[in-house]
């Protein structure tokens, strides 16, 4: 990835008919100066998918290459309701197996290399047992995934019995399956904040802490949320940038830290009166600076 002047920062972009598809979201991600950005194949509470075939993916190429944003920095995100963590529900997790393998045929297929995955929930299973059968679903997706494509388990924030709430259990699920080239992390900030990370006044701790259970080569993207709740929280509420417990200078810090330059971050906070936010998300950011955009989008209305 090549050296640019700005960390790469992006949001979730939507991606379907009404806003023309994969063609309307590079234009969303560009009208936000966006330097990279992500996308759902289809609604995220759900796993009906339109056939890649009317995405409008050779359109989709052509534009991002006339873009300033580099194909290799976009992700799509999986859908919520898939858990490879059941262990209890037979048909939950197959399904959940066949339906990952199909997502990331159609990642492959629109061009797109990085895919990030809820690690799911025990569901009445020890948190081992779910670890456990969350490997078992990966090394069966890992063994038949198109060339090039990478996995990033996303951090989360310790709702219920969720999976990956802590960087000790993702770094057994990545050193316990069989082939983990292509398995890394998402780290959600909001997520790690809520489960009890201290993001806000020891950013330097959790990156060393990160870097000893996992490794810094494994962090291959991250989702830049504020959080509405405290520090182990275990809430995953996500807030506006600087709206938030976590706050605007740690968020920046984060942005900006050297060592994650080149990282793809992106966006994923809430809509202000039902407009997106990013545009002005990504500028403060990028200036530095904090600016009051929530009056700025209300007053706009």
């Amino acid at each position: 990835m090549s050296e640019i002047n700005y960390p790469l920062l992006g949001s979730y972009v939507p991606m379907s008919k009404s806003t023309d598809y994969l063609v309307g979201a590079v234009k969303i991600a560009e009208s936000e100066d966006a330097n990279c950005f992500m996308f759902y194949t289809g609604a995220p509470q759900n796993t009906k998918r339109v056939p890649v075939s009317e995405l409008e993916v050779p359109e989709f190429r052509t534009d991002i290459a006339n873009s300033d944003i580099n194909l290799n920095t976009v992700a799509i995100h999986a859908p919520y309701v898939v858990n490879l963590g059941n262990s209890l529900k037979a048909h939950t997790f197959d399904f959940g197996v066949q339906f990952l393998s199909q997502e990331l045929q159609r990642a492959s297929e629109i061009g797109v290399s990085l895919v990030v995955l809820h690690p799911g929930s025990a569901v009445g299973a020890t948190v081992q047992q779910g670890l456990d059968q969350l490997v078992k679903g990966l090394d069966d997706i890992i063994a038949t995934k198109p060339k090039g494509i990478k996995i990033c388990l996303e951090t989360m924030a310790g709702k219920g019995t969720e999976l990956g709430v802590n960087f000790q259990e993702l770094a057994y699920v990545i050193k316990n399956v069989k082939d983990s080239s292509d398995l890394g992390v998402c780290m959600d900030t909001c997520h790690v904040f809520d489960s009890g990370y201290d993001i806000k006044n020891n950013w330097d701790g959790v990156k060393e802490e990160f870097n000893k259970e996992i490794g810094f080569d494994k962090l291959w993207c991250m989702h830049i949320n504020d959080s509405k709740n405290g520090l182990d929280s275990g809430s995953d509420r996500h807030a506006n940038i600087g709206y938030g417990q976590i706050g605007f200078d740690a968020l920046c810090k984060i942005v900006w830290d050297e060592q994650f330059k080149n990282v793809p971050k992106y966006l994923e906070t809430p809509l202000v009166e039902g407009v997106a936010p990013y545009k002005y998300e990504i500028k403060m950011l990028r200036d530095k600076k904090f600016t009051d955009f929530v009056k700025t989008i209300e007053e706009s209305l």
